[in-house]
């Protein structure tokens, strides 16, 4: 039995922050077992809401679906007690089933729904992706809006009346007006996540919007400071948040603007420069250029001086 109700997962995962932590691999692009595990108690010694296992920081869509099953077990075996652990479904509507499925299986405590691999749906092709997975666990399940699956405030507010199991919703599309009607509609019914890109960036006026959470990919390395600048959004220290977007945030969003993929990779590339390396990426991601990490040295060197 999961340790968190549905309920319960909703209540948790909107309380605080959260994280996808990095797949680990090793220099032939194999998963290193050994160094996540001891990676995921790092990250759990922190005040976490809930971490997404093989997540798209995790490098979900280059994992072989037994490969998703071997890292989530690896978490949950891994996380200290009252950690959530949520595991990925995706791709096509069957393969999300089962994957849905295996977490359960595994032990995890919910499940984040990713777009469909590939096609593009309609809102009712969409629905029924969702429901399937749903009805396939008795475990809460996220909804992943972004790319080719972004989900209507219409589309989720009978969602959640058809599945009481559908729990969250987290954003990775930036429509201020469309998660405004969703959390207005929906905001005692679902936890909204904040989830684009380096989240931070959109943490104010999301939670001026009432979205009082985010995942954040930069606590992979530098967990003082994601923590200190959750603290602050949540506080409405707007002076001190100004100041750590100035300082901090935005160089880093520069560097991860310089590639595509670069979203992912460079979360690789801090985690060695922070002293915890988590190894290459997979392709067809590339790891960042020498000046590149020269750069985001220098930007972690700012963000200690930030939180000290």
């Amino acid at each position: 039995m999961p340790a968190f109700t549905p309920t319960e997962l909703a209540e948790r995962l909107g309380s605080g922050l959260l994280s996808f932590p990095v797949t680990h691999f090793t220099r032939d692009l194999a998963f290193d077992e050994t160094a996540y595990r001891e990676n995921i108690v790092r990250m759990g010694r922190y005040e976490i809401a809930g971490l997404f296992a093989a997540g798209g920081t995790g490098e979900f869509f280059s994992l072989t679906p037994q490969e998703v099953g071997t890292v989530v077990r690896a978490a949950v075996g891994s996380a200290p007690e009252g950690t959530p652990i949520l595991a990925p479904a995706g791709h096509g509507t069957a393969q999300a089933v089962e994957m849905a499925r295996d977490a359960e299986a595994a032990g995890a405590d919910g499940v984040l729904l990713f777009p469909p691999y590939l096609t593009e749906a309609s809102a009712d092709g969409l629905a029924a992706h969702v429901r399937a997975v749903c009805e396939s666990t008795s475990l809460g399940v996220v909804i992943y809006s972004r790319a080719n699956a972004v989900y209507t405030p219409a589309t989720v507010a009978a969602l959640a009346d058809a599945c009481p199991n559908l729990i969250g919703f987290k954003d990775g599309v930036g429509d201020l007006e469309e998660i405004t009607r969703i959390h207005s509609r929906l905001g005692d019914r679902l936890v909204c996540i904040g989830g684009l890109p380096t989240a931070e960036t959109f943490a104010l006026p999301y939670l001026e919007l009432g979205v009082t959470t985010y995942s954040s990919a930069i606590f992979n390395f530098l967990p003082e400071f994601a923590l200190t600048f959750y603290r602050a959004v949540r506080a409405g220290d707007r002076t001190k948040v100004r100041r750590l977007l100035d300082d901090i945030v935005l160089p880093y969003t520069a560097i991860r603007d310089r590639k595509a993929g670069y979203a992912v990779s460079i979360v690789k590339a801090g985690m060695d420069l922070a002293g915890h390396p988590a190894g290459p990426v997979r392709p067809p991601l590339t790891g960042l250029d020498d000046l590149e990490r020269e750069l985001l040295a220098g930007v972690i060197e700012a963000s200690r001086t930030a939180v000290a």
